[in-house]
């Protein structure tokens, strides 16, 4: 193989920026790329199904304009732009929709908006350049919709919306897999007593942020499935098999929810585990300290009792130290022993008491 035919096979195809496929009456499925919006109109018009796929560098700036071009004259863009994640705005002649697209690295999570208009017998997409989640349908797009010819027009819009929303949330999907990844990480973490448990409780506080953040998202799509499904829109197919297929994506974020928040269960449970690593080792040191105060009492009463029989008895005999009495200094050091001994005996009994009651 010379160096030429190396480097060509070393190019990588990038998918096209902007693109629609049209499903002519006679059953020819035509595609255009990297075209205007006024050439994607025109391309749509004899089509008796098309989708449009169109990207932008600043979806919020761009979308309006997109709109208006493509003929979406009743959609209230603001509107559905000023969502939280998703919205659902059906106007009877148009339905406006929009996605939330995860980007996962690491506990570093964003989302993007998938918007998704709906008018007559077309579908247009529009997303900034950063998402790819319809990246893997654009290649069989043709194929996929050339197998819909035998269906009533909004059959056919449906079962490609049904794709859509599917393909994206196969793609958001498949974060919760690296999550899951992070999560065995720490857990592997938890048992390893030389990692600092500081930074450990710091990686489980941003695993349950990123995992909260990601249920956000799953409600919100379902949110929108669950109006697909039971919102009767016009635009949308009334055949309750083709509804079924919906009511599959519902179940299948509902699947991806209950993981999510067992995940998150699991992660509290570490929190409560690391709670009670540090207050063992607390009570582990207030054990130490105690230990230590009480041979210091030990020691303490051993000095203050013969300290103090010598300051009671033996003040005038050290002004006269010929006067010393012979008991004198045998009773200070029995006195000695003595309070060395019972004081002793009663630190120990009650240490052995408490931790009887352990």
């Amino acid at each position: 193989m010379d160096s030429a035919t190396a480097q060509q096979t070393q190019v990588v195809v990038k998918p096209p920026a902007n693109f629609a496929v049209a499903l002519r009456q006679d059953g020819r499925v035509d595609k255009m790329a990297d075209r205007t919006l006024e050439e994607y109109l025109g391309f749509t018009r004899d089509a008796s199904v098309a989708w449009i796929d169109y990207t932008t560098k600043d979806l919020e700036k761009d979308l309006e304009r997109i709109a208006q071009a493509m003929g979406f004259t009743q959609t209230p863009i603001q509107k559905m732009l000023s969502g939280f994640y998703s919205a659902y705005e059906d106007t009877d002649t148009e339905l406006g929709i929009v996605l939330p697209v995860v980007k996962l690295e690491k506990f570093d999570m964003t989302v993007q908006r998938l918007v998704i208009l709906i008018r007559g017998n077309f579908i247009l997409t529009v997303h900034n350049e950063s998402v790819a989640a319809l990246v893997r349908f654009s290649r069989y797009a043709q194929t996929f919709i050339k197998k819909l010819n035998a269906y009533e027009t909004k059959d056919k819009v449906t079962l490609i919306l049904e794709r859509i929303i599917d393909e994206n949330n196969d793609r958001n999907f498949e974060y919760l897999r690296e999550i899951e990844k992070h999560g065995d990480e720490i857990s592997k973490q938890l048992i390893d007593e030389n990692v600092s448990k500081k930074e450990l409780a710091q990686s489980i506080y941003n695993m349950k942020h990123v995992l909260i953040g990601y249920l956000n998202v799953m409600w919100a799509i379902k949110d929108v499935v669950d109006s697909l499904q039971y919102g009767d829109a016009d635009l949308i197919t009334d055949d309750e098999k083709l509804l079924d297929r919906i009511g599959v994506l519902s179940i299948n974020i509902d699947r991806h929810i209950e993981l999510s928040e067992q995940m998150s269960n699991v992660l509290a449970s570490g929190l409560e585990v690391m709670q009670s690593i540090y207050n063992n080792k607390l009570q582990t040191i207030n054990n130490r300290f105690a230990l230590v105060t009480a041979y210091l009492t030990v020691l303490g009463t051993a000095a203050l009792v013969p300290n103090t029989i010598a300051t009671i008895a033996g003040s005038g005999v050290f002004m006269d130290p010929n006067a010393q009495p012979v008991w004198y200094w045998p009773l200070l050091i029995l006195s000695t022993i003595v309070a060395t001994v019972a004081s002793f005996l009663w630190v120990v009994k009650v240490w052995s008491k408490k931790g009887d009651d352990y």
